[in-house]
């Protein structure tokens, strides 16, 4: 169902890159891996994090955008392993062009069954396609466009397979949406590009609104993945829309869920088995979760930095829950909850942003040993400034393999725009700051002026 709150424009203006990707994988390369790691597009085992600078300079066209991967490993994320990818590498299909933001919209599946994870890079165009670029032994190479400015991956229908949602309409930038044509394509998609099979969405209330990002999981522990978005609604308001994956027929069906109108992610906070939905509401400076369970997702409870043991106070103007994701920080077998509040101020820093970690636990979220972190943390790189916006953007994944998440936090203001994104360490205790590393498009050799890196994180 659709939530009609609304709150003031937050598109940020985003940036570029080009590094050429390798052929396609041979035979033998693209032969399944085994016990395949999620998130993981060189089947090394460790997670690898997906950055999007969608307002970069690429070609000389502003507002191209680029992507670059960073690939974990036994240190977690370093400035040697990467991939830097635009419509300028060669194999990608398309041309830089002004405005397209290309990289604003990222989503990762292994979506040919080789059990490399692939990405799928969106923009905001209406008549552009999006890119599939294939996982490999070496990194992401080869490219395939699909018809679509945004996508979602997941297992849908629940064959083991991973199937690809495609919203076709681009994110408008005026008051009234374009509108979204959406679609599923069933999986193993070949790498030409071709779905074993097309499916009807189902519902169709997207037709009236532009999809702007979501996030995939199985609430109801039935062995199919479900569909959480997040939609410009029109006249500077967002909304957000949930879905059931079905079996047989269209591949959705509606569902009622807490709504949202910031972040949103889903993952198994209390370990019961079935994931829960969390949602930003970056107008009111909270988040709201969901519980999941055989009978759907239970009413909402909501958490801000009001919250007992949550750092911080509860302001209008912080924007907690702007960006939110969901994974196991502490290795307890409660996923843990990442909370950016980009807007927070520190000292006199209007918008220097900050973001919180709230832990899972038998009961669910709780505020009790939750953490916070800005540029001003001790160990944390970097000086909290005001506009960095810290937090506009978070993920958690496990990029050193040590079995703990590992938190990433993008500030897409840093440096006038240029943008930058912290790593910092999961451990038994929490995030820790003794690891830290920090990377920005200047880091990775790519375009950096005014890019707002890692603006998406993926």
């Amino acid at each position: 169902m659709f939530s009609l709150r609304t709150y003031g424009r937050w598109a940020v203006p985003l940036a570029a890159g080009l590094l050429s990707l390798g052929a396609l994988p041979t035979a033998a390369e693209a032969a399944p891996a085994p016990a395949p790691v999620r998130d993981d597009f060189d089947g090394d085992g460790y997670q690898d994090l997906a950055v999007g600078a969608p307002n970069a300079t690429v070609g000389g066209q502003s507002g191209a955008g680029y992507v670059v991967v960073m690939y974990g490993g036994p240190h977690g994320l370093t400035k040697d392993r990467r991939t830097v990818i635009s419509r300028a590498t060669g194999g990608v299909p398309g041309s830089p062009a002004k405005g397209e933001k290309f990289g604003v919209q990222l989503a990762k599946g292994d979506l040919d069954g080789d059990g490399r994870t692939d990405l799928v890079v969106g923009h905001v165009s209406v008549v552009k396609d999006a890119v599939v670029l294939w996982g490999g032994r070496s990194g992401l190479s080869g490219a395939v466009s699909v018809p679509a400015s945004s996508t979602q991956a997941g297992d849908f229908d629940g064959d083991g397979h991973t199937d690809l949602a495609l919203f076709k309409g681009g994110r408008a930038q005026g008051d009234d949406p374009y509108g979204t044509t959406p679609t599923v394509w069933t999986g193993p998609l070949s790498r030409a590009g071709k779905p074993a099979a097309t499916k009807a969405f189902g519902p169709d209330d997207l037709r009236y609104h532009d999809v702007w990002d979501g996030a995939v999981g199985d609430v109801n522990g039935d062995g199919r993945d479900d569909l959480a978005l997040t939609v410009y609604v029109g006249d500077g308001g967002y909304g957000s829309a949930f879905y059931l994956g079905s079996a047989s027929g269209a591949a959705f069906t509606s569902a009622t869920a807490p709504a949202g109108t910031g972040g949103v992610a889903l993952g198994d906070v209390n370990g019961d088995g079935y994931d829960d939905i969390v949602r930003g509401l970056p107008e009111e400076s909270r988040i709201v979760v969901g519980l999941g369970s055989a009978a759907g997702v239970g009413a909402g409870r909501t958490y801000s930095q009001d919250t007992p043991g949550v750092p911080g106070a509860w302001e209008d103007v912080d924007r907690f829950g702007a960006a939110v994701a969901v994974d196991d920080v502490n290795g307890d077998g409660f996923a843990d909850v990442a909370v950016g509040a980009p807007g927070e101020e520190l000292g006199y820093d209007d918008g220097a942003g900050t973001v919180d970690v709230l832990y899972g636990a038998r009961t669910g979220l709780t505020g009790t040993g939750a953490q916070g972190f800005t540029q001003n943390t001790a160990g944390v790189p970097g000086a909290a400034e005001a506009g960095d916006g810290f937090g506009a953007a978070v993920q958690l994944l496990d990029t050193n393999g040590n079995g703990y998440a590992d938190l990433a936090a993008a500030a897409p203001g840093e440096d006038s725009g240029a943008g930058a994104v912290w790593s910092l360490r999961g451990r038994p205790t929490g995030i820790v700051t003794d690891a830290a590393f920090v990377f920005g498009g200047r880091t990775v050799g790519a375009p950096y002026a005014k890019a707002r890196f890692g603006a998406e994180l993926d």
